[in-house]
């Protein structure tokens, strides 16, 4: 998993923006899933969900500032239970320690890009190097390990690129520099017919990127050693000084701030993708492939100036929709796409399925490894129901949630607002044109709601649910 990979940065979900030839290995061997949803789209809920198969009322880890219990049941521990040697490596964000491994070696809260600290089971160590490429060979070692065990395997290889601050690898620091990045047919968005939601974030290119860390024009990170400062200098040491020069404003700055962050972003996910490749010859090597079920994921999605944002949290499409691809050899078609509407929440029914386990009744979601199978499953649910609790925080995106079905999406923002948005998602797929209040839609406007309160009773949710929720943070 990475954290924050947008799929419009992935080759086979048909980017413009790079190429990610490891990564498109799972797709080519296995299957695309095209309409994978996250059901609360920040990085503690996300990954809380996928431990849990709970939606963040019940699993408790609503934003990022809640503690995960623990003690709860999830799939590790199951397979643990099984007989599975798990091991977590990587970002967990969690904050308490984790359970139901073997084996684990986390970053603290976000990490850092370069020679990060790591505890590894209950010790604090700091690597030399950088993050991908340390947190890579640790995995590769692990399975190097399997290679004569008859024992199965769990192996969680969460990255933190490409995480905000977004600094690239020695070796890719200038990899985009030649680039022409296509723009964004919404990056100068004025957010018209929407609620006041889209226009009081902040999250924009225009004001809310720093141009002294996130864009690189201020002094090398701390952290870093000479040889690494020096190589910091040379790759944005020349970008700092045409700055300079050009004394760019209004929507010239926003189009090189644009190019700039896209530059540093895509230059981490150069380095998760080189990572994917040497996992997955790791697993050929061994000889573990063809038994051994390989996810590909980020905890939610991202803007990459659609909307003139970065960052995620909205429940609009370029945050909303997750990367999945799925590869189990013989069993899974190679090279097949799937359109099937699934969340976040039926990851963990689905690795327990993987290893011929169960459920328990507590876990909210539907194992999807039948749908990977290119089998049609009676009853797959047509709609997906999502809820964001974390306001007022950083980037101030409004507390909201909503019903989302293979055409239409409706969205409630709630607590120090009262507003409603449709979208006819066919007719309007960049989400420009709020029809909420547009006769034409009565109908559908209805059916959605009805469909909303349904969801809402069956994962027993609830706006006054989440009122409650409020009042209890608040007095925190």
């Amino acid at each position: 998993m990475a954290d924050d990979h947008a799929a419009q940065a992935i080759g086979c979900y048909g980017s413009r923006l790079n190429k990610t030839s490891h990564i498109d290995r799972i797709a080519q061997g296995g299957v695309r899933f095209d309409n994978c949803f996250c059901t609360n789209g920040i990085c503690a809920p996300s990954r809380a969900t996928i431990l849990t198969g709970k939606y963040s009322h019940l699993h408790g880890v609503r934003d990022n500032a809640h503690v995960f219990d623990g003690s709860q049941g999830t799939f590790p521990k199951l397979l643990q239970a099984a007989g599975y040697e798990t091991a977590l490596i990587g970002k967990w964000h969690l904050q308490s320690d984790p359970t139901g491994f073997d084996l684990w070696s986390i970053l603290p809260d976000q990490g850092e890009y370069y020679n990060p600290d790591l505890i590894e089971m209950g010790t604090t160590r700091r690597r030399a190097g950088y993050v991908t490429d340390i947190l890579t060979d640790l995995a590769v070692d692990f399975i190097e390990a399997r290679r004569n065990s008859s024992r199965p395997f769990l192996l969680m290889l969460h990255h933190k690129a490409p995480h905000r601050n977004w600094q690239p690898a020695v070796r890719h620091m200038t990899l985009y520099d030649d680039a022409k990045f296509p723009e964004p047919p919404t990056l100068f968005d004025d957010y018209a017919t929407r609620s006041r939601a889209a226009a009081e974030q902040e999250m924009t290119i225009r004001d809310h990127l720093s141009l002294e860390s996130d864009l690189k024009l201020g002094p090398p990170p701390e952290r870093l050693d000479e040889a690494q400062k020096r190589a910091w200098e040379a790759a944005f040491g020349p970008k700092r000084e045409a700055f300079r020069k050009d004394g760019l404003s209004g929507d010239a700055l926003v189009r090189w701030k644009y190019r700039r962050y896209l530059q540093d972003y895509l230059g981490c996910v150069a380095a998760v993708d080189e990572s994917i490749g040497r996992v997955l010859d790791g697993l050929d090597r061994t000889g573990l492939a063809p038994n051994t079920l390989v996810v590909y994921t980020s905890d939610q999605g991202f803007f990459l100036g659609e909307h003139g944002w970065f960052d995620k949290r909205f429940m609009y499409e370029e945050a909303l929709r997750m990367p999945l691809l799925v590869r189990l050899p013989g069993r899974i078609p190679p090279g097949s796409v799937n359109k099937d509407m699934l969340t976040n929440v039926d990851f963990a029914p689905t690795f327990l399925d993987g290893a011929g386990l169960k459920k328990p009744p507590a876990m909210q979601g539907r194992s999807f490894l039948p749908l990977a199978t290119a089998r049609r499953v009676s009853g797959w649910p047509e709609s997906i129901y999502y809820h964001y609790y974390e306001f007022p925080a950083v980037h101030m995106v409004k507390r909201h949630y909503g019903v989302r079905t293979e055409r239409y999406k409706l969205i409630h923002f709630y607590y120090d607002i009262d507003a409603w948005e449709l979208y006819d998602l066919a007719r309007d797929p960049r989400e420009l044109h709020n029809v909420y209040a547009n006769p034409a839609y009565a109908k559908v406007r209805r059916e959605l709601e009805d469909e909303l309160l349904r969801l809402q009773k069956l994962y027993g949710d609830s706006e006054e649910l989440a009122r409650r929720f409020v009042e209890t943070d608040l007095k925190k």
